[in-house]
C-alpha cells in the first residue's frame, strides 16, 4: 500500500493511493502512526473498509500532499557517509573509513511536506545544502535485532532530503545536530510505500536535481551499510519504536563538495527521486 496525508479544505486526511486517486481512510485511522501501531491487523481492516464502504475519493491533482506524518515521534535517525564515493568527497578531514555506520539525528520539528516551500533565515546560514536519501519507517519495537530478521521490523519507505546548513554543521565542535535540525529541513514523502511494494530495497536508483540539473545519482546497492545492517547496528543498544524514521545516507555530489560549491539560493527548486517510491520537490525561500 501507499499511504499519503493530504489537505481537503481545512481538513487533513489520511489516504491510500490508488491509480492517481486518494481513498480517504481517516474514519478508520487518524494518522500513519495509528496504522503502524496496529500492525498486520491494519491491512486487514483497510482492505475490508475499502471493499465495503462507499468511498470518499479525491483526485491527487486536486489536492495538496502533506508530509506522511506531521512530526516525528522521536528524533530522526540519520546515517552519514554511507556511500563510498560520498565518503571520498571529504576534504582535509583525517577520517578513516568507518567500520560501523556513522549515526546522528535530526530534531522532530524538521519534518515538512514533499512539495512545501522551505523557509530559511539568511542570518542563520548561507551555506544550505541538499542530500537525497532513502527513508525507512520502522514497524515494531525491537532491540538487538539480527540482520537476518531486520526486514521484519520495516513498515515501509519514503523519499527524503536531509537539508543541511554546512556552516552551522561544522561550527559546533564537530557535532552536527544544529546544522541538521533547522525547521523544515527534512521534506519527506510523497507517500510511505509499504515494504511489500518494493522489489529489492538495495537496488533502487536515487537522484537529486537542482533547478532541473541532476547533481546526485546513485543506487542503493552501493550503500556501504545496507538497510538491514543499519537496523541491526542501531538496535544494539537502543530500542527502536514503531514509527521511527531512519535516513540511510546520501550519495556523492553534495553542493559543499562541488567545485565551485553549489549552495541553495532563494527560489531554487530541489527535487529528490527514489525509484519505485516517488519524487519530492521543494522550493527554497530565503
Amino acid at each position: 500500500m501507499r499511504f499519503a496525508s493530504y489537505q481537503v479544505g481545512k481538513e487533513e486526511k489520511l489516504g491510500i493511493v490508488r491509480n492517481d486517486n486518494l481513498i480517504d481512510i481517516s474514519s478508520l485511522y487518524h494518522d500513519i502512526f495509528q496504522v503502524i501501531e496496529d500492525g498486520e491487523k491494519a491491512f486487514v481492516k483497510i482492505n475490508d473498509f475499502i471493499s465495503k464502504q462507499q468511498l470518499d475519493v479525491t483526485q491527487m491533482e486536486h489536492t495538496e500532499l502533506l508530509a506522511p506524518m506531521k512530526r516525528a515521534k522521536r528524533n530522526i535517525i540519520c546515517v552519514g557517509w554511507n556511500y563510498l564515493e560520498h565518503f571520498n568527497e571529504r576534504h582535509n578531514q583525517n577520517i578513516e573509513l568507518p567500520e560501523s555506520p556513522t549515526v546522528f539525528t535530526k530534531a522532530t520539528n524538521t519534518i515538512t511536506g514533499p512539495f512545501s516551500d522551505i523557509h530559511v533565515d539568511s542570518d542563520y546560514t548561507n551555506k544550505l545544502d541538499y542530500e537525497a536519501e532513502l527513508a525507512v519507517i520502522i514497524a515494531k519495537r525491537g532491540k538487538n535485532i539480527v540482520k537476518e530478521e531486520a526486514e521484519e521490523y520495516v513498515f515501509g519507505y519514503a523519499v527524503a532530503n536531509d537539508i543541511s546548513a554546512r556552516d552551522v554543521q561544522f561550527a559546533h565542535g564537530g557535532q552536527w545536530f544544529l546544522g541538521k535540525s533547522m525547521d523544515e529541513s527534512c521534506p519527506i514523502g510523497p507517500y510511505i510505500v509499504t515494504k511489500d511494494e518494493i522489489d529489492d530495497v538495495q537496488r533502487l536508483e536515487i537522484s537529486c536535481y537542482v533547478n532541473g540539473t541532476r547533481v546526485q545519482h546513485s543506487n542503493t546497492e552501493l550503500m556501504m551499510f545496507q538497510v538491514a545492517d543499519i537496523i541491526a547496528e542501531i538496535s544494539k543498544g537502543m530500542t527502536l519504536e514503531p514509527g521511527d524514521i531512519i535516513l540511510t545516507g546520501t550519495p556523492q555530489g553534495i553542493g559543499s563538495k562541488r567545485n565551485p560549491p553549489l549552495f541553495l539560493q532563494h527560489n531554487d527548486i530541489v527535487t529528490v527521486e527514489v525509484e519505485q517510491i516517488g519524487q519530492i520537490k521543494n522550493k527554497i525561500k530565503y
